[in-house]
């Protein structure tokens, strides 16, 4: 596994969350602007909650920078959530009926809570605050290799984009962060802010899908040959890590399933200067858990924002009587903020495969390393071309 990890800590409203990122190369040109510009980004969408009103958020590095480059220690964040000044001297009053869909009933039987907030604090998606920040410093990384990741929206309720296969994905990028949905097909973006208002009219939330894209990942990332190490399972687990996310595809997989072999597999011809290359990308950019060096394609489903309005019914554990819940300030989607969350957390899986790759402890020593790298060429792959025998005694 990748010896990139990071930590998070802080509660969603306390004096602020923090990140500690360790396994970082050093001589990464790096400042507090690269983080900042993606914390602006996942707090600016239509749908979102009255607390982005109120956050501003910034980054502090406090450590594992010098002079403006990293320096291959653990690197620490600390964003203050400015909400904290209406808690900080506030009783909070006991919070004994779980929200459907929350983590507050399973925290509690999990750590034995004797009040449900205790959960909320912590599950809150106020925490991938700090999963864009340290995903921000994988995107400043991969940059340096011409690795870039994007994402979009593509469906909010039962409003689905309509995008054309041959839109390139920079395009997708750009057209997406062009409106308050994050969605790259124009005619797609009135209709789901429409879907989003009449949620909000019925005091109710909506979910969709996006994909995240990675693009100019080189093949050979990943590994077929332990379960753990298969790139597509990690970036899946990372995709499902996220708040709220239920389902991930790579490539076309559900419509896949529906046809034959012979009409899903991606063809390899022989292009110019010897290149193999694939017909089509429905792997979407992985074989056997290796990148192919196609374009990574990641599809994500979002369920609604189980913190609604509108109340639903649970248990008060104080009495044991049936009661309604009540209501947390929230989104009423956050679909179109969840893309940059996506993204952060493919930057992070995708820098950790290329650090395993490349090995080293610096920038200066891997870019040399990531230009000798094997290419999906046929003079890269030479076959002996003879038969050969286990060879195993007993």
């Amino acid at each position: 596994m990748s010896n990139l990890r990071f930590l998070t800590a802080g509660e969603s409203h306390g004096p602020s969350l923090t990140a500690i990122l360790e396994g970082m190369i050093a001589g990464l040109p790096l400042r507090a602007d690269d983080i900042d510009r993606d914390l602006a980004r996942r707090q600016v969408a239509y749908g979102a909650g009255g607390r982005m009103k109120i956050e501003k958020d910034s980054v502090r590095i406090t450590a594992g920078i010098a002079a403006g480059l990293t320096t291959g220690a653990p690197i620490s964040l600390e964003v203050p959530n400015l909400d904290y000044k209406s808690w900080a001297e506030k009783d909070i009053p006991p919070m004994t009926i779980p929200r459907p869909g929350h983590a507050d009933l399973t925290g509690a039987i999990k750590y034995g809570y004797r009040d449900l907030r205790l959960a909320l604090e912590r599950a809150s998606a106020r925490e991938t605050t700090m999963r864009v920040a340290a995903g921000a410093i994988c995107r400043k990384y991969l940059a340096q290799f011409g690795i870039a990741v994007g994402g979009y929206v593509t469906s909010i309720g039962e409003v689905e984009a309509a995008l054309p296969t041959g839109m390139p994905y920079a395009e997708r990028f750009a057209a997406a962060e062009e409106n308050d949905v994050r969605c790259p097909d124009a005619a797609a973006v009135e209709p789901m802010r429409q879907a989003i208002w009449d949620a909000m009219q019925a005091k109710d939330t909506l979910g969709g899908v996006f994909e995240v894209v990675i693009l100019g990942a080189p093949p050979g990332l990943g590994s077929h040959v332990h379960f753990d190490r298969k790139l597509d399972a990690r970036l899946a687990a990372a995709m499902l890590s996220i708040q709220a996310m239920k389902g991930v595809e790579i490539g076309t997989a559900f419509a896949n399933a529906r046809l034959r072999g012979t009409q899903v597999h991606d063809e390899i011809v022989l292009g110019e200067d010897g290149a193999l290359q694939r017909k089509t990308n429905r792997a979407g950019g992985l074989e056997g858990g290796v990148t192919t060096g196609e374009p990574i394609v990641l599809r994500i489903a979002m369920k609604p924002i189980s913190t609604t309005l509108t109340p639903l019914m649970s248990v008060d554990l104080a009495t044991g009587e049936p009661a309604p819940t009540k209501y947390e300030r929230s989104d009423f989607s956050a679909v179109p903020r969840a893309v940059v969350i996506g993204e952060a957390m493919a930057a992070w899986v995708i820098a950790g495969a290329l650090l395993e790759k490349l090995g080293g402890d610096s920038l200066e020593e891997q870019l040399p390393r990531f230009a000798a790298l094997r290419r999906s060429r046929l003079a890269d792959v030479p076959m002996n071309g003879a038969a050969w025998r286990f060879g195993y005694e007993g």
